[in-house]
């Protein structure tokens, strides 16, 4: 019994589980256990109104279902002041009971990168245009208005919490102000030229961890075919604000008129050291690839172009034979020394003011599930429904 719990196939394994169960009656109640937990964990999903067929599953397409029509989920209770199934801004029981289940991402960052009409997607509340900063913040640029437009009219952040937060854990909502709270647009991060979606998912990762909320990527070849690596984002592209970008000039001009300062990653004569600068500035760091080709010239680093653009250079300095990093761990490196310069300096690295942090959390609800613009809608219609009633 206790080679059996181990497929002959996996080798080590079979040898170890044999000498680990030794003798068949701790085998046997060992595997009484397991099967045990499986089935504490089946029941404890179910509700005495429920039937198998509907329980809420936390991972989508699992198990797999031998049907193409939709399955049916139990409607959960995410908030201690609504009762079990009351869904009060949305009239359609199953939207309520979908916005149950976790979603990591709706598309994964090739799909992101490669069509841009899914990264502005991403985006719920209303964007200003370039140029346009807030008075408040000292001209500082904050790109969210305290706007979602809806089918039927617009609403404020502040509506948007309350329409989506009752289909939120407690716990979830806490996390999300937390890193609202932690966010900033005083650095961002802009990639240009990369071929590897994985060095592109793993500095989207750095940037969400650190606190960067927005980045910026400048075209790519579309050719080519990439593969998903979500596994390496862990989904962080869902949470960030993700430009695209068609040359280095369209990008650094939008940058700048925005506040920011452009510092290149380079090596050359007129290059300064990462520990020399100030990073309270408004900064956008911008990374190349790691190897570029063409038929005349082989050469590393960003474009010609992003450089000439740029307003400063700046490079990592380095004690190895090696002159360069993977452009993933150049980008983290970059990005948390500049974060804990602004701590030095500041003595945070989150500067976005009460009302930014609204409109962010906001944002974040909205991002949260795929159906909480569905939430937001009914909730937008019920609000006009009652005004015209009023009247």
């Amino acid at each position: 019994l206790g080679r059996s719990l181990y497929p002959r196939r996996h080798g080590a394994k079979t040898q170890w589980g044999a000498r680990f169960f030794g003798s068949p009656s701790l085998s046997l109640s060992l595997a009484a256990q397991m099967f045990a937990c499986k089935a504490l964990v089946r029941t404890s999903l179910l509700s005495t109104a429920a039937s198998p067929g509907r329980i809420v599953r936390s991972r989508r397409g699992w198990p797999p279902s031998t049907s193409s029509s939709p399955r049916p989920c139990a409607a959960v209770r995410c908030s201690e002041s609504h009762e079990r199934g009351s869904f009060p801004y949305s009239s359609s029981p199953a939207v309520a009971a979908d916005c149950a289940e976790e979603v990591s991402s709706e598309y994964t960052v090739e799909e992101l990168l490669v069509r841009g009409d899914r990264v502005r997607r991403m985006m719920k509340m209303e964007r200003r245009s370039d140029g346009e900063r807030e008075a408040e913040a000292g001209g500082r640029w904050f790109p969210y208005l305290d706007v979602y437009r809806s089918e039927t009219g617009s609403l404020t952040s502040g509506e948007v919490v309350e329409a989506i937060g009752p289909y939120i854990l407690d716990s979830r909502k806490e996390r999300m102000k937390k890193v609202a709270e932690g966010r900033s647009y005083s650095i961002c991060l802009v990639v240009e030229g990369l071929t590897d979606f994985g060095n592109v998912s793993a500095a989207f990762r750095s940037a969400d961890a650190l606190g960067i909320q927005s980045v910026h990527v400048i075209s790519k070849d579309k050719s080519k075919r990439y593969r998903d690596n979500r596994h390496v984002s862990m989904g962080a592209e869902k949470w960030l604000d993700i430009e695209l970008w068609k040359s280095p000039t369209e990008c650094f001009r939008a940058l700048k008129s925005r506040g920011y300062r452009i510092a290149a990653t380079h090596l050359g004569t007129d290059t300064v050291s990462i520990h020399d600068m100030d990073w309270s500035h408004p900064t956008a760091i911008v990374i190349g690839n790691e190897h570029r080709q063409s038929e005349v010239v082989d050469f590393r680093g960003i474009s010609g172009d992003a450089l000439e653009a740029s307003d400063l250079h700046c490079s990592i300095p380095m004690n190895g034979m090696v002159d360069s990093f993977n452009v993933s761990v150049a980008a983290g490196i970059l990005m948390h020394h500049a974060v804990c310069d602004r701590m030095s300096r500041l003595g945070c690295h989150g500067d976005l003011t009460s009302r930014e942090r609204d409109i962010l959390l906001a944002e974040f609800f909205l991002r949260h599930r795929e159906t909480s613009v569905g939430i937001v809608e009914e909730y937008a219609r019920q609000k006009v429904n009652k005004t015209i009633s009023k009247l």
